[in-house]
């Protein structure tokens, strides 16, 4: 891929983004991740996956309005018509649209090429460790759901049992079982690195807060008529 090339995918990508929990930085950051994951690998189709991670989350914008659409899968017909219409090759069209359509962790489209692969394990990188901590609590206030729910009780819930979204919720779901979900080997190893961190913060958040709730609770009781 040539610079003029890149350059053109970044324009356009950069017209599409407008969450600030899925920026161009979150991009940056995946395609250098997939650039590492690809060193390890055999046979990788560098056009197509530097295409796919530059342009993978160009539906975040359609998502964002509408949560029962899938930007996975927007963004895939996005990128296919964008690079149709610049001329590009259908069959490099598609590789990209398959890739771009697989990448999402909440999908059964599941990654089938090394490209896919490749692109998948870096974009949930980016959710791991305290990083993907801090990108998930901002994008949950982004939308404004709350840190935490609370149980019947008045106690604080770990996220275990919520049915309504929280951060709490988005560890227990999601965060937490990464770890266990990648393709490729240097992908789980990298993320592997990072899992201590972000468990060592949930569970410090998740005492600060319950500990708060709890004590304070019983102090307002003393203190009620």
């Amino acid at each position: 891929m040539n610079i003029k090339t890149y350059k053109m995918l970044e324009d356009y990508m950069l017209t599409c983004m407008g969450d600030s929990a899925h920026d161009k930085d979150h991009i940056c950051r995946v395609l250098y991740v997939a650039l590492d994951i690809a060193s390890y690998e055999n046979g990788v189709n560098y056009d197509v996956l530097i295409c796919a991670c530059l342009l993978h989350d160009i539906g975040r914008r359609e998502q964002f309005e509408n949560p029962q659409i899938c930007h996975a899968a927007v963004g895939s017909e996005k990128a296919y018509e964008f690079l149709v219409f610049k001329g590009f090759e259908l069959e490099y069209a598609e590789m990209v649209k398959a890739c771009i359509k697989a990448h999402r962790f909440r999908t059964d489209t599941q990654p089938q090429s090394i490209e896919d692969k490749i692109l998948f394990d870096a974009d949930k990188i980016d959710v791991t460790g305290t990083l993907g901590i801090a990108r998930t609590i901002f994008y949950k206030g982004q939308v404004s759901e709350p840190l935490y729910s609370l149980m019947p009780n008045g106690q604080v819930s770990d996220g275990s049992i919520d049915t309504l979204p929280s951060f709490f919720h988005e560890y227990k779901y999601k965060l937490e079982g990464l770890y266990t979900r990648f393709y490729t080997n240097r992908g789980a190893e990298i993320a592997a690195e990072r899992q201590a961190s972000a468990k060592t913060f949930y569970e410090n958040m998740l005492c600060e807060v319950q500990s708060s709730y709890k004590v304070g609770q019983g102090l307002l009781l003393k203190h009620m008529d």
